[in-house]
Protein backbone atom coordinates (compact mmCIF):
# COMPACT_ATOMS: atom_id res chain seq x y z
CA UNK A 1 0.00 0.00 0.00
CA UNK A 2 2.84 2.34 0.85
CA UNK A 3 4.38 1.50 -2.48
CA UNK A 4 1.22 2.61 -4.37
CA UNK A 5 1.17 5.84 -2.38
CA UNK A 6 4.78 6.59 -3.27
CA UNK A 7 4.19 5.96 -6.99
CA UNK A 8 1.05 8.07 -7.29
CA UNK A 9 2.07 10.64 -4.71
CA UNK A 10 2.09 13.47 -7.18
CA UNK A 11 -1.33 12.46 -8.59
CA UNK A 12 -2.88 12.23 -5.11
CA UNK A 13 -1.43 15.63 -4.13
CA UNK A 14 -2.72 17.12 -7.40
CA UNK A 15 -6.23 15.69 -6.78
CA UNK A 16 -6.13 16.93 -3.17
CA UNK A 17 -5.04 20.42 -4.19
CA UNK A 18 -7.70 20.51 -6.93
CA UNK A 19 -10.39 19.47 -4.43
CA UNK A 20 -9.19 22.12 -1.98
CA UNK A 21 -9.27 24.78 -4.72
CA UNK A 22 -12.86 23.81 -5.66
CA UNK A 23 -13.82 23.75 -1.99
CA UNK A 24 -12.26 27.19 -1.51
CA UNK A 25 -14.16 28.56 -4.56
CA UNK A 26 -17.41 27.07 -3.23
CA UNK A 27 -16.85 28.62 0.21
CA UNK A 28 -15.95 31.97 -1.33
CA UNK A 29 -19.16 32.01 -3.42
CA UNK A 30 -21.26 30.98 -0.40
CA UNK A 31 -19.65 33.70 1.73
CA UNK A 32 -20.27 36.22 -1.05
CA UNK A 33 -23.98 35.34 -1.19
CA UNK A 34 -24.30 35.58 2.59
CA UNK A 35 -22.52 38.92 2.54
CA UNK A 36 -24.97 40.24 -0.11
CA UNK A 37 -27.95 39.02 1.93
CA UNK A 38 -26.61 40.65 5.08
CA UNK A 39 -25.99 43.88 3.20
CA UNK A 40 -29.62 43.86 2.00
CA UNK A 41 -30.84 42.95 5.51
CA UNK A 42 -28.87 45.72 7.21
CA UNK A 43 -29.53 48.26 4.43
CA UNK A 44 -31.00 51.44 5.87
CA UNK A 45 -30.82 50.18 9.45
CA UNK A 46 -29.28 52.31 12.15
CA UNK A 47 -28.16 49.27 14.11
CA UNK A 48 -24.89 47.63 13.26
CA UNK A 49 -25.48 44.19 14.75
CA UNK A 50 -28.19 41.57 14.43
CA UNK A 51 -29.51 42.14 17.93
CA UNK A 52 -29.95 45.85 17.24
CA UNK A 53 -31.76 45.15 14.00
CA UNK A 54 -34.09 42.69 15.72
CA UNK A 55 -34.93 45.21 18.45
CA UNK A 56 -35.57 47.86 15.81
CA UNK A 57 -37.88 45.49 13.91
CA UNK A 58 -39.73 44.59 17.14
CA UNK A 59 -40.34 48.32 17.79
CA UNK A 60 -41.64 48.76 14.24
CA UNK A 61 -43.88 45.71 14.64
CA UNK A 62 -45.36 47.05 17.89
CA UNK A 63 -46.01 50.42 16.23
CA UNK A 64 -47.65 48.65 13.29
CA UNK A 65 -49.84 46.62 15.66
CA UNK A 66 -50.85 49.83 17.43
CA UNK A 67 -51.67 51.48 14.09
CA UNK A 68 -53.73 48.46 13.00
CA UNK A 69 -55.66 48.52 16.29
CA UNK A 70 -56.36 52.24 15.79
CA UNK A 71 -57.55 51.60 12.22
CA UNK A 72 -59.76 48.75 13.43
CA UNK A 73 -61.37 51.00 16.05
CA UNK A 74 -61.88 53.78 13.49
CA UNK A 75 -63.39 51.28 11.08
CA UNK A 76 -65.80 50.05 13.77
CA UNK A 77 -66.88 53.63 14.59
CA UNK A 78 -67.36 54.45 10.89
CA UNK A 79 -69.39 51.26 10.40
CA UNK A 80 -71.66 52.22 13.30
CA UNK A 81 -72.05 55.74 11.93
CA UNK A 82 -72.77 54.45 8.43
CA UNK A 83 -75.45 52.02 9.63
CA UNK A 84 -77.33 54.85 11.36
CA UNK A 85 -76.87 57.33 8.50
CA UNK A 86 -79.36 57.90 5.71
CA UNK A 87 -78.59 55.34 3.04
CA UNK A 88 -81.89 54.88 1.28
CA UNK A 89 -84.02 57.59 -0.29
CA UNK A 90 -87.35 57.19 -2.02
CA UNK A 91 -89.20 60.10 -3.61
CA UNK A 92 -92.72 60.23 -5.04
CA UNK A 93 -94.23 63.32 -6.65
CA UNK A 94 -98.01 63.39 -6.83
CA UNK A 95 -101.11 65.53 -7.16
CA UNK A 96 -103.32 65.11 -4.06
CA UNK A 97 -106.24 66.94 -5.66
CA UNK A 98 -107.42 65.55 -8.99
CA UNK A 99 -109.25 68.66 -10.09
CA UNK A 100 -106.50 71.29 -9.58
CA UNK A 101 -102.72 71.72 -9.87
CA UNK A 102 -99.99 69.37 -10.98
CA UNK A 103 -97.52 67.00 -9.33
CA UNK A 104 -96.16 69.63 -6.96
CA UNK A 105 -96.71 67.59 -3.80
CA UNK A 106 -94.22 64.94 -2.74
CA UNK A 107 -93.34 62.28 -0.21
CA UNK A 108 -89.70 61.48 0.51
CA UNK A 109 -88.56 58.56 2.66
CA UNK A 110 -85.12 58.86 4.30
CA UNK A 111 -84.00 55.52 5.78
CA UNK A 112 -80.85 53.97 7.25
CA UNK A 113 -79.64 50.40 6.75
CA UNK A 114 -82.21 49.09 9.28
CA UNK A 115 -85.05 50.89 7.47
CA UNK A 116 -85.36 53.38 10.33
CA UNK A 117 -85.74 57.06 9.60
CA UNK A 118 -88.50 59.42 8.62
CA UNK A 119 -90.84 60.35 5.85
CA UNK A 120 -91.50 63.94 4.84
CA UNK A 121 -94.66 64.76 2.91
CA UNK A 122 -95.50 68.09 1.36
CA UNK A 123 -99.03 68.87 0.19
CA UNK A 124 -99.20 71.84 -2.14
CA UNK A 125 -102.46 73.75 -2.61
CA UNK A 126 -103.33 77.16 -3.96
CA UNK A 127 -103.87 78.40 -0.44
CA UNK A 128 -100.46 77.23 0.82
CA UNK A 129 -98.09 74.40 1.40
CA UNK A 130 -98.30 71.96 4.31
CA UNK A 131 -95.42 69.76 5.38
CA UNK A 132 -95.77 66.63 7.53
CA UNK A 133 -93.19 64.25 8.92
CA UNK A 134 -93.64 60.79 10.36
CA UNK A 135 -91.09 58.53 12.07
CA UNK A 136 -90.28 55.20 10.44
CA UNK A 137 -89.09 52.13 12.40
CA UNK A 138 -88.16 48.97 10.49
CA UNK A 139 -89.99 50.25 7.42
CA UNK A 140 -93.26 50.96 9.28
CA UNK A 141 -94.75 53.92 11.09
CA UNK A 142 -96.98 54.17 14.14
CA UNK A 143 -98.91 56.81 12.17
CA UNK A 144 -101.24 56.03 9.30
CA UNK A 145 -99.38 56.31 5.98
CA UNK A 146 -100.87 57.44 2.69
CA UNK A 147 -100.39 55.29 -0.39
CA UNK A 148 -97.79 57.81 -1.69
CA UNK A 149 -95.87 57.59 1.58
CA UNK A 150 -95.93 53.80 1.48
CA UNK A 151 -94.73 53.92 -2.13
CA UNK A 152 -91.83 56.23 -1.25
CA UNK A 153 -90.80 53.82 1.54
CA UNK A 154 -91.02 50.94 -0.94
CA UNK A 155 -88.83 52.88 -3.41
CA UNK A 156 -86.30 53.66 -0.69
CA UNK A 157 -85.94 50.02 0.28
Amino acid sequence: MLNIFNQDKELIILIGVTLLIFWNIFLHLSFSQIKKKLKIFFNGKRAVDLEGVLFEEIKRLKKTESDIEELFNSSRVLKEMASSSIQKVGLIRFNPFKDTGGDQSFSIALLNSKNDGLIISSLFTRQGNRIYTKPIKEGKSTYRLSKEEMESIKNAK
